[in-house]
């Protein structure tokens, strides 16, 4: 039962939009239930998607085997802390810190978590406003899984960049997302917007998120939330280097 508590399909809700902040990985509730514990950064709808949700969920070590499940929702995995081992259809695959999963709806998929040590990893599931028909069959096989391990560090003159993944989806148009690793006391770029809606997933050291021109302090853990067409950008306020997890969805 226990990954069927995690990856249930959840019915399209209209629930409030999605307001562009930081979400506090330290302040948000923690839900212990058997066998696992989650956390729920954020739950509603943006511009692009009837119902997104991104949750923290962590499993203690040794988690013995499931069955696959099959979801109607589109869902990202992005592994924070532990080793994962993922299964799409007949491959499996062990992933570390910082690899990321798409899962089409319709694929079968099993999370599994065979170490010693526990794991943490981010559940993000949506659905497009442009809801496709979906024959579950026709759409299966598109789930792909990216190894941090296996993705090159391209260093520039801010810091550097990983550059995982840029495709469509069956829930969007387009779906981009890299890895940024920023200088002390550098920002990203000047303030801008861009169609795209994006989040950031904060995983090392501090930075200040400048949202419509005020800026908002986010920690290791933290994700911050960027609706479509907002100004941002984003300094590294720590000592060291800090990095990010920016995915870009419409």
């Amino acid at each position: 039962m226990l990954f069927w508590l995690l990856t249930v399909t959840v019915p399209i809700a209209y629930g409030q939009s999605i307001a562009s902040k930081v979400y506090s990985w330290s302040q948000v509730p923690v839900v212990r239930q058997t066998g696992y514990e989650e956390r729920t950064l954020l739950d509603g709808t943006t511009t692009d998607l009837a119902n997104l949700t991104v949750q923290a969920v962590t499993l203690p070590a040794n988690q013995p085997a499931q069955s696959s499940q099959q979801l109607d929702e589109e869902t990202l995995l992005i592994i924070r802390t532990g080793k994962l081992t993922l299964t799409l259809g007949e491959k499996t695959k062990t992933l570390g810190p910082g690899s990321v999963a798409v899962i089409m709806p319709g694929d079968a998929h099993r999370l599994e978590n065979k170490s010693k040590e526990p794991l943490t990893y981010y559940l993000m599931r949506y659905t497009s406003n442009d809801m496709p028909d979906l024959d579950l069959y026709r759409l299966a096989g598109g789930s792909f899984w990216v190894d941090w391990n296996e993705v090159p560090y391209t260093p520039h003159d801010k810091g550097g960049i990983r550059r995982m993944f840029d495709c469509a989806t069956v829930m969007t148009k387009r779906a981009e997302m890299h890895v940024t690793t920023l200088n002390p006391g550098l920002w990203s770029h000047l303030p801008h917007t861009h169609r795209a809606a994006e989040l950031l997933f904060m995983i090392e050291n501090t930075a200040h998120e400048q949202i419509g021109g005020v800026l908002q302090r986010a920690e290791a853990g933290d994700l911050i939330f960027l609706e479509a067409n907002v100004p941002h950008a984003i300094q590294n306020s720590s000592q060291g280097t800090c990095t990010y997890i920016a995915f870009q969805f419409e």
